[in-house]
């Protein structure tokens, strides 16, 4: 019986919101064995889809540790999705089972009885929301015995989980990943950083986003530490330092834009953040004058810059803290039991120094996209993942981002890689953020437009980016356009929507 459930870790805590409540690792399995018990009687079996439309909660762990018991198939959803959206991916994974926020109703609304989904379970953000009268109260999920689950036979190259990418080029495709894939890559971060069930982790992203659950989280809880959950909405750096020095955070995940963020915050210099010990960023580049002022001012603390992407392994490579400065301008080298290589458009590989597709090999990565042979065929080979990513090694086996496919500029001829040109700009003390594009020029067939977020109180101009371009770029790198905005289309995890841009000013 689960209520005999014992381990050393038992009565440790697991996982914790960010102010209040937490659960320790004997509540967490037995509530997920709750929920798992209670979506078999309802008739979930292996394989089904159960979608997860929350947001960061307690919840959301025990509900994907119970979908993965029972051998189904987790739907994590962007609670940011559209209805439209909403109902294409609830369509595409012929989702049987919608788990979701009471304050998310609105999106779902308009299209409850127009996609698979045949039950629906509402958690109640605040204790007055309604649920509505198409969907059953959360206390339904929470009546299910506590047992162990013995109705499983589940085997490591089952599903577990789809994860709908988010969306850089367009229309989103549900990536698949296994159990064995999720075991797999969980242990290869915990062989890379030696994580020993001692840390506090913290995650700042949407769980149902992998730079949330499966970097970082995952692993530490594997080893049996603690994680900090972080909610959801109304993301502010100040509230993220406060929340790191009062759990005694060792571990963090944060996206560049957000550790810019904290670097320019006027007191930044009263936060010790004496017991963070590392912060891993990944999503973009970390632009070298954000490394050199968090040396500065926290020179305890170590930055491992990472690369990967939701079907290709989320952390492919990374760059060890004491590489930071040497070799600041790469992602590092490969994770253990990862494989990258750098190919041409003939998938023959290239020697050092040259700029090709970047393609990845590991038990890490997705075995494809869901319902969608062709993608399939198109992404993986022979074993490998093309990312649609631009790179190349050096001759120490450091590897470098050049940006993705779509975004190399062929301008006059000539390859102009966007990462570059961005990293130059990002040195400039009046932009705050900033994305290369190129767009149509009749003369060169394309034309590098900058599209720039200014700092407060910025008078920036176009002629004055023009021109200190031309002290660091080779002129047909500077850009033909600049266009000034409020600020740049992100996916949650930070990646600029550049096919949104290019639509936009093409």
């Amino acid at each position: 019986m689960a209520n005999d459930f014992k381990t050393e870790n038992a009565s440790k805590i697991a996982i914790k919101e960010e102010v209040g409540r937490s659960w320790t690792y004997k509540d967490l399995h037995l509530i997920s064995n709750s929920y798992a018990n209670k979506l078999l009687e309802i008739g979930v079996e292996k394989g089904d889809r159960v979608g997860i439309l929350l947001y960061n909660c307690l919840e959301y762990f025990a509900l994907y540790f119970a979908i993965a018991k029972i051998g189904a198939i987790a739907v994590r959803l962007n609670f940011r999705l559209t209805c439209s959206e909403l109902e294409y991916a609830l369509n595409d994974s012929q989702t049987k089972i919608l788990c979701f926020h009471s304050n998310l109703a609105k999106q779902l609304e308009p299209i409850y009885n127009q996609v698979s989904v045949e039950r629906y379970f509402c958690l109640q953000k605040n204790q007055d929301d309604d649920i509505p009268n198409w969907s059953e109260p959360w206390s339904v999920l929470e009546s299910g015995p506590v047992d162990e689950i013995t109705k499983n036979n589940i085997n490591m190259n089952d599903p577990v989980m789809l994860m709908y990418t988010s969306g850089t080029t367009g229309r989103p495709k549900g990536a698949i990943w296994t159990h064995g894939t999720t075991l797999w890559f969980s242990s290869i971060q915990v062989m890379k950083w030696k994580f020993t069930g001692q840390e506090i982790g913290m995650t700042t992203g949407p769980l149902y986003h992998v730079g949330a659950m499966e970097d970082i989280a995952l692993p530490i809880l594997l080893m049996g530490g603690t994680v900090i959950i972080t909610k959801s909405q109304g993301f502010e750096i100040k509230r993220i330092l406060d929340v790191i020095e009062h759990e005694n955070v060792t571990d963090c995940f944060l996206f560049p834009f957000m550790i810019y963020e904290m670097l320019n915050l006027s007191d930044i210099d009263d936060y010790k953040l004496k017991s963070l010990k590392t912060i891993y960023t990944g999503g973009d580049p970390l632009m070298p004058w954000a490394l050199e002022t968090l040396k500065k001012k926290f020179p305890h603390l170590g930055v491992v810059q990472v690369y990967g992407l939701t079907e290709g392994q989320p952390i492919a490579a990374s760059l060890d803290p004491q590489d930071a400065f040497k070799k600041g301008h790469t992602v590092g080298k490969p994770m253990p039991l990862t494989e990258i290589k750098i190919i041409d458009e003939n998938g023959e590989q290239l020697p050092p120094g040259e700029v090709g597709e970047i393609a990845i090999k590991s038990p890490g990565v997705s075995e494809g996209y869901w319902k969608n042979t062709a993608a399939t065929l198109e992404t993986f080979v022979n074993g490998w993942c093309k990312t649609g990513d631009l790179g190349k090694f050096d001759e120490e086996g450091y590897l470098t981002i050049a940006g993705r496919k779509k975004d190399m500029i062929r301008s006059g001829g000539e390859n102009i890689y966007a990462a570059e040109i961005e990293d130059v700009l990002y040195r400039h003390d009046s932009i705050k953020d900033v994305a290369i594009i190129g767009i149509p020029d009749p003369k060169y067939i394309e034309a590098v437009c900058a599209v720039i977020v200014k700092k407060e109180g910025s008078q920036l101009t176009e002629e004055e980016v023009i021109d200190y371009c031309k002290k660091y770029l080779a002129s047909y790198k500077k850009p033909k356009k600049v266009v000034f905005v409020n600020e740049l289309p992100r996916t949650p995890s930070g990646k600029v929507q550049k096919f949104i841009l290019r639509k936009q000013y093409s």
